[in-house]
């Protein structure tokens, strides 16, 4: 599905409900499909009658001599990431003789596309080592480790995603609705997530159980700072949690008060990219819209691909 100025498609609308609002207007509508509440965008085109969206005055520089490429949440769209590369390289190619070209990703590689493993396999395969890549961790990330440890947490996995990510290993997650039957179903669902548990353990690639331990909570360069969700207002670098960086939306989203970097991010869809003086969103909600974007961050500029 692709999008128009700014606006979801009706198809798009009627499965998620409205991803963003009109400038100034109050939050509102749930995405009931994933549990996001509405955003807004003050970096696309407004509805007619409304003010122009402020054009953002903060000067930001990208450290000297390096091009970066931040991309948002690809959330098992490989084809779509494989698009944005290419993009990419193009894009490399036109850098200033001895330009490094550095690629950041924002967290969420996996769950509801059903190309979350090759997404994985992508990664570790280092196919894109000449980028010298940043791998964030994002909160489906997390929630793919906690399973590792926890059998009883696939059934709440499954709910935002994770059964797409299973069955991209081969896995088909049990049929939970049937525990509802009664204490006998409810014990069989149990052994049947105990056994999935156990076989996916085995069977998953020691390269990809190494690159999920290996994601960083953050990354800092030149003036920006990038991380999966956003920063807690009013906190120090230092006095951040991990549980904010991976899962904050309205606190971080609707406060007005700048941060030391500016804070570029994915987690919460938006029907466009978002920038303003405080942060950048990067989250397009590539794996229902086909719109995987990344920004490109070179000197003081600030520009922007996509799919």
């Amino acid at each position: 599905m692709a999008l128009t100025r700014g606006k979801l498609t009706d198809a798009l609308r009627a499965r998620f409900g409205q991803l963003t609002r009109s400038a100034g207007a109050a939050r509102r509508n749930l995405l009931s499909h994933m549990g996001v509440q509405s955003r807004g965008d003050t970096a696309s085109e407004p509805e007619p009658g409304e003010d122009t969206p402020p054009v953002p005055q903060r000067v930001t520089r990208a450290p000297e001599g390096v091009c970066l490429y931040a991309i948002g949440d690809i959330h098992g769209r490989m084809d779509l990431l494989a698009r944005l590369v290419e993009q990419i390289d193009a894009d490399a190619a036109t850098l200033p003789e001895g330009t490094k070209a550095q690629i950041i990703f924002l967290g969420d590689y996996i769950d509801r596309g059903l190309q979350s493993r090759d997404v994985i396999d992508y990664f570790a395969s280092g196919a894109l080592e000449r980028y010298d890549p940043v791998y964030l961790l994002g909160n489906h990330e997390e929630a793919f480790l906690r399973f590792l440890q926890e059998a009883g947490f696939g059934t709440q996995w499954t709910r935002y995603g994770g059964g797409e990510t299973l069955y991209s290993y081969g896995f088909a997650p049990p049929n939970t609705r049937a525990s509802l039957n009664s204490h006998e179903e409810m014990a069989k669902v149990r052994e049947a997530w105990n056994r999935l548990w156990t076989d996916f353990r085995d069977r998953l690639p020691e390269a990809h159980l190494d690159f999920f331990r290996s994601l960083k909570t953050y990354h800092v360069a030149g003036d920006y700072i990038f991380v999966h969700a956003g920063l807690r207002p009013g906190l120090g670098l230092e006095e951040q949690s991990q549980r904010d960086m991976l899962w904050i939306r309205e606190e971080f989203l609707d406060d007005a008060a700048p941060f030391d970097y500016l804070v570029v991010h994915g987690h919460t869809p938006e029907d466009a990219i978002h920038r303003d003086d405080r942060r950048i969103g990067l989250d397009t909600g590539a794996f229902l819209t086909g719109r995987l974007s990344a920004a490109r961050l070179f000197g003081t500029e600030v520009a922007f691909l996509n799919t």
